[in-house]
């Protein structure tokens, strides 16, 4: 792979202008013309601008993310990442911060893989737009955030957390290769942000397996339990996106039709690549999307897009769109 050499490095890093202005591409033209569109759907989700706690923190984010992306857009890859790969960690300068890049190289080639044009995901994680705030029912206390085109998924992370996810990298890098319809979630990104001399803040990047969320109408969690798997619903008619638990889903069914073989026989082979990581935590996410009149099928039911599994960070998610 044409990476930088590897183990610790420090470098001052090249910035978009200051302010979290949008970053200049066509992705990010395409992004604005989305948010107008779409911005009465996704009330239920807060902006991070101006004014908001976090603002300053996601500033920082979105530039660091620009600078780490043009890293691996300088030097893209040209072969499976190396042992060196998924040791590698760059760590830029910014004006009042560092952000660290850990196994960039990585995660450049995974994107890669995944047909997933680095160009977009620099303009769709740096200062195009601000970050969407997502308030989750979650009981981890992590903090969770979306991309202004909520395509991407940001949730901070504990050190340990991070480590054991590094720690399997290279596994799971290889069950992707080997199933490339796997329903795992498709981790992008794993980096540290240090403000001043401050402590380290780790966070994780993911494809959001609710994009694009215009026509979504349910989002469901099931972990298969009934203890505590209760979400009080939004009012009829209220723009609050939640996202709902088992109790919620009783006396409802998916009608999978002849994708269920198909559908179960990956479930089995991800869930058996989970156990061999002692991954003991993970759910199904489960999204329902209104169908047009001519996307219905005999059987006026199928899945639009294939499910993700979360794995190792200790909770998992899956999505199977339905009618």
């Amino acid at each position: 792979m044409a990476a930088p050499s590897p183990g610790p490095r420090e470098v001052l890093a090249p910035s978009p202008e200051a302010g979290c202005r949008p970053a200049t591409s066509t992705s990010g033209r395409r992004g604005l013309l989305w948010r107008l569109r779409d911005k009465q759907a996704r009330l239920g989700l807060f902006e991070i601008g101006p004014g908001h706690e976090l603002h300053q923190l996601t500033c920082m984010m979105q530039a660091g993310l620009w600078a780490a992306t043009q890293v691996s857009m300088d030097h893209p890859p040209t072969g499976p990442p190396t042992e060196e790969d998924f040791s590698e960690v760059l760590t830029q300068v910014h004006e009042g911060f560092e952000l660290g890049t850990l196994a960039g190289p990585a995660f450049a080639w995974l994107r890669h893989s995944l047909g997933l044009a680095e160009g977009d995901y620099q303009a769709a994680l740096g200062p195009g737009g601000p970050y969407l705030q997502f308030l989750s029912t979650s009981k981890s206390k992590a903090s969770f955030f979306l991309s202004h085109d909520q395509r991407f998924f940001l949730k901070t992370q504990r050190r340990r957390e991070v480590r054991a996810l590094l720690a399997h990298l290279p596994r799971y890098v290889q069950h992707l290769q080997r199933h490339p319809h796997s329903l795992l979630a498709r981790l992008l990104g794993v980096h540290s942000l240090r403000v001043a001399r401050g402590k380290k803040k780790f966070f994780i990047i993911m494809q959001s397996v609710f994009y694009p969320a215009g026509r979504i109408s349910e989002r469901y969690d099931i972990k298969g339990c009934e203890v505590s798997r209760w979400v009080e619903p939004a009012p009829e008619g209220s723009p609050l996106v939640l996202v709902l638990k088992d109790l919620n889903f009783q006396g409802k069914t998916i009608d999978l039709g002849p994708q269920r073989s198909w559908l179960l026989h990956q479930m089995e082979l991800d869930t058996a690549f989970l156990r061999e990581l002692n991954v003991l935590d993970y759910s199904l996410l489960m999204a329902f999307q209104r169908l047009h009149e001519d996307e219905r099928g005999p059987g006026s039911s199928l899945i639009f897009r294939t499910a993700r599994w979360a794995p190792l960070q200790g909770k998992g998610k899956n999505e199977v769109t339905g009618a």
